[in-house]
């Protein structure tokens, strides 16, 4: 006589494994059509630094082009990413969860620290990796703000093993398209990018256009010849972790002006 486990069910037939099969793809199609961005795993094999100094004046601008981190949204919980990290561009506006692990100058308990992309720390090839080359390739490292830093370490000790994993990232409103250029030359900087944060691609369509595709000119900001002068403007934004693409409809009317924000569309 079998003995029936209630904790564990084993299929008994090629049709309910043909049924669970299907459901299990559906339900990671369901995922990937709502582009959710749950947080990762806990990874062990990464470092931090600071740069800057407590008002964090050091950590404004940057390779992702938010410019005045305070005005973007940003503030000081932010980090330069070593270049395997950054990837090019696409790693800006990935969201964070750092904290330091193994090392007499980590906070009792462990805390952590959500932080936002916003720099590249370059390579230092005049520095082994293990000697102030932190952030030479291959290493995974996070070039804090000092704020952000002191939350999670002393800052006396200037280098410190962490632990990371990314994270949403949790944002008020909507994208904000901050537009520049000139009559026939269309160039954005995306912030406040919830959810995975990251931008793999984005599409501008005018209200006499169709879908045109934009070149990332750098980090953040993206761009197009093209003129928009006198017509509505639509973005489409695909993430780089998930995939997920929303379209902000009309963010911009057709009276638009260079160096205005304008909000719309969101990445959940």
């Amino acid at each position: 006589m079998q003995r029936k486990r209630a904790s564990h069910y084993i299929p008994t037939s090629t049709m309910e494994l043909e049924r669970l099969y299907r459901l299990l793809v559906l339900a990671i199609l369901v995922n990937v059509v709502r582009g959710r961005f749950l947080p990762g795993p806990w990874i062990y094999a990464a470092h931090a630094t600071f740069y800057g100094a407590e008002d964090a004046v050091a950590t404004m601008g940057g390779a992702c082009g938010y410019g005045n981190l305070y005005q973007s949204g940003y503030g000081t919980e932010t980090t330069a990413l070593s270049s395997v990290l950054f990837n090019n561009g696409l790693g800006c506006g990935g969201c964070y969860q750092i904290r330091c692990v193994n090392s007499k100058y980590c906070y009792p308990g462990s805390p952590y620290i959500t932080v936002t992309a916003t720099n590249l720390c370059p390579a230092n090839w005049a520095r082994p990796t293990n000697n102030g080359g932190w952030c030479n390739p291959p290493r995974e490292h996070f070039d804090m703000s000092k704020p952000a830093f002191m939350k999670i370490a002393f800052w006396r000790a200037g280098i410190v093993p962490v632990a990371y994993r990314r994270v949403p990232c949790v944002k008020q409103g909507g994208i904000h398209f901050n537009l520049q250029g000139n009559y026939w030359w269309l160039l954005v900087y995306i912030t406040n990018v919830g959810g995975p944060g990251d931008i793999s691609k984005v599409s501008v369509k005018g209200s006499r256009t169709g879908w045109i595709p934009m070149t990332r000119n750098w980090g953040a900001a993206f761009q197009v010849f093209h003129s928009f002068q006198g017509q509505s403007i639509s973005f489409m934004i695909t993430a780089a972790s998930t995939r997920e693409t929303v379209i902000a409809w009309n963010v911009a009317p057709p009276s638009w002006k260079q160096g205005a924000i304008y909000m719309g569309g969101q990445l959940g």
